[in-house]
């Protein structure tokens, strides 16, 4: 029997990626339509550093995705998006994901 839902790293990874405000801001912003690093900055109201931190968490996640584009003045520029994800929680599924954890808890 294939399993439907993520497994449970994965789940751990994602909701934990999703639990911080600001993250939570970034992938709302990325829904209305791909953005690149220094817009978002100024969109969201923070500092291209501490944007960077938290777009390379969400993208390791698998949340967003980023592609680096010249502009036509030459310029590299890192384009982020919201990658096609969706999260259904029930207990079930969380105990079906449970069953697959491999990374030890945490405070062992």
């Amino acid at each position: 029997m294939t399993q439907a839902g993520p497994t449970g790293d994965d789940l751990v990874e994602k909701l934990a990626a999703l639990a911080n405000p600001l993250r939570l801001r970034i992938i709302a912003q990325l829904v209305t339509g791909r953005d690149y690093v220094s817009n978002l900055a100024r969109v969201i109201g923070v500092s291209r550093p501490l944007l960077h931190m938290h777009l390379r968490r969400l993208e390791a996640a698998g949340l967003i995705a980023g592609s680096l584009e010249l502009s036509d003045d030459g310029k590299a520029m890192k384009y982020y998006e919201v990658t096609d994800f969706s999260l259904h929680l029930t207990a079930s599924a969380l105990a079906e994901a449970a069953k697959t954890l491999t990374r030890p808890e945490e405070g062992s």
